[in-house]
């Protein structure tokens, strides 16, 4: 259960699921300003602070894992319900909370990473999300996070002016796996569109997809199990506004 703040030393580089209404209903009350242009290289980001309320900085160690068949559902949530147990937080960095029945994450800060966890503990996994930008500019950070060991974990990220990368958070520094820039893909819906993002965590294997197409995959084995999330960040400019929904777990 983690709120992390991270600084990013060096910058990178059509279906809809159901988010439209959520995208449009806080867009008429949620307005900003926000990211500069930025290069894209290789992506390595430091520990900036880590803010956890009113939780523990470690996921929960019950493996949440029973049998179930390839694709069944070992967690959900639509953040219809606010007491569905996401870290929440509201700070002049940003806000992270439930809003018209999805997950909103505003980042204010320079360079920093806003991301929030069920406090759940799996091993292999596939994991699915809708988002959708709210306002400000195309080059963001938008993703999923799993593994999360209670310091590290591994992300698979987008932007919304369409590039992608997956890396490892270990030790204090990112580095992307399989890459050495965030690669750009025609696959991406820039904008305001949605995405639907998918990331797979099996054994060594890191597969990621985005509207049903594979944009990536790499190989590690630093990480085994842990806690999933979502994420969101800013480069050089502040006010990344995302909304998430439809959040699934699913047996691979």
């Amino acid at each position: 259960m983690l709120r992390g703040f991270f600084l990013l030393d060096n910058r990178r580089q059509t279906t809809d699921y159901g988010l439209s209404s959520i995208v449009c209903g806080l867009m008429c009350r949620v307005l900003h300003d926000k990211i500069a242009p930025m290069n894209r290289t290789i992506l390595l980001i430091v520990a900036l602070v880590a803010v956890s309320l009113a939780c523990a900085l470690t996921p929960s160690t019950n493996t949440v894992q029973p049998s179930v068949p390839s694709g069944g559902v070992l967690y959900q949530d639509d953040f219809s319900r606010n007491s569905s147990g996401w870290n929440r937080m509201q700070a002049n960095e940003g806000i992270m909370d439930y809003d018209a029945g999805g997950f909103r994450i505003l980042v204010n800060a320079l360079q920093t990473n806003f991301w929030t966890s069920p406090s759940r503990n799996f091993t292999d996994v596939r994991i699915e999300v809708d988002e959708g930008k709210l306002a400000g500019p195309d080059e963001n950070r938008i993703g999923l996070v799993c593994r999360f060991n209670g310091s590290d974990y591994y992300f698979f990220i987008i932007s919304s002016d369409g590039y992608y990368g997956v890396g490892l958070f270990s030790g204090g520094k990112a580095a992307l796996l399989g890459q050495s820039e965030m690669q750009l893909s025609e696959n991406i819906n820039k904008g305001l569109a949605i995405n639907h993002l998918r990331a797979d965590c099996v054994g060594s294997t890191l597969t990621f997809y985005v509207n049903g197409f594979q944009v990536a995959q790499a190989q590690d084995s630093t990480l085994a199990s842990g806690d999933v999330g979502i994420l969101a960040g800013t480069f050089a400019t502040p006010g990344v506004d995302i909304v998430f929904d439809n959040f699934v777990v699913l047996q691979p």
